[in-house]
């Protein structure tokens, strides 16, 4: 029984390393795309841009305007 405890203590850790991993393997091309300087201003502009186009979608879905 201290063998099932033992586990279930062992998976949040599991669990976060998972998560990191899966997000380090995602993001790895893109961060090297970032390294030249072209690239990190289109990805920026780009950003910037999703970020408003939501701003503006939750804007009009909540009627704060």
């Amino acid at each position: 029984m201290s063998n099932f405890w033992n586990n279930i203590y062992k998976f949040p850790r599991f669990l976060i390393s998972i998560m990191i991993g899966f997000f380090l393997i995602t993001f790895q091309p893109i961060f090297k795309l970032l390294k030249k300087k072209k690239n990190l201003i289109t990805f920026s502009i780009i950003l910037i841009i999703i970020v408003l186009i939501f701003y503006k979608i939750i804007l009009k879905m909540t009627g704060v305007e």
